[in-house]
């Protein structure tokens, strides 16, 4: 096992979600201000491009898992666990309380390309709605939009994760690249306060700064448990109509009271 501590922060609390917020988080029961979910992946992600660099950037799948969340501040242990068939690497706090965890293979072949028809069904309309149950279609597409990967934006966001690898002047983070997942949301729906459980990622082809990358996003699914509400996204990255990346990202939409 090898392993590494970095400090976690939010830099997200003056976004809309409100949940990067204390007075909000504590309303719904947490210490503070959660870290972004997709921070913590940026972490976990770190030992992977260290050991295999372009190589699992650009051919790997992977399932990352928030258990518990990241406040800021928080010294976070990041252990990576190899075996002969995947990867593993955990994400702790200084209490051990076990984070969040990011399973990974390099597969020879990757799981076939989703039906990319699903984006032919008639597009939800442009507005941005209230995310409430009855707004949320699946199947229903959302407008495709286009993500141009800068140098600066790239470094950005290598920084909020503390990630100074040499690959990241050239190769886009994957703290980047699932951020813009919740993107998919934030330009459909008003959401008071949310919260990213987890993420199914199957980079198909190693994107770049200087890549224009159109991204394609639609509901698969939606769920109550507990009094939360949720929902599972399906988005495609495409550059020059090959699909590069996919991703399967759940979020609680509504945080029961």
């Amino acid at each position: 096992m090898t392993a590494f501590q970095v400090v976690a922060r939010n830099y997200s609390e003056a976004s809309e979600n409100r949940i990067h917020s204390d007075d909000i988080a504590r309303r719904y029961g947490f210490t503070g201000a959660l870290v972004p979910g997709v921070a913590v992946y940026g972490h976990l992600t770190r030992p992977l491009v260290e050991c295999y660099g372009e190589r699992w950037l650009g051919h790997s799948t992977s399932s990352v898992r928030f258990l518990q969340p990241a406040y800021d501040g928080d010294r976070l242990k990041i252990s990576r666990v190899e075996d002969e068939t995947s990867e593993h690497v955990q994400c702790t706090n200084a209490e051990s309380t076990l984070l969040a965890t990011l399973d990974s293979t390099l597969p020879d072949r990757l799981p076939d390309l989703e039906d990319q028809s699903c984006f032919d069904e008639p597009e939800k309309s442009p507005e941005r709605v209230d995310m409430t149950w009855d707004n949320v279609v699946v199947g229903q597409p959302f407008r495709a939009w286009h993500w141009q990967i800068t140098e600066d934006g790239n470094q950005t966001y290598a920084r909020q994760v503390s990630d100074d690898l040499a690959i990241y002047r050239f190769a886009a983070h994957p703290h980047w690249i699932l951020s813009t997942a919740n993107t998919a949301l934030i330009r459909e729906f008003v959401m008071p306060a949310w919260i990213h459980v987890g993420s199914e990622i199957r980079f198909r082809e190693l994107l770049k700064a200087g890549d224009t990358v159109k991204i394609s996003a639609l509901p698969l699914d939606k769920w109550e448990r507990k009094g939360h509400q949720f929902v599972k996204l399906y988005l495609a990255y495409s550059r020059y109509a090959t699909v590069t990346t996919e991703i399967f990202h759940t979020a609680i939409f509504r945080v029961a009271e």
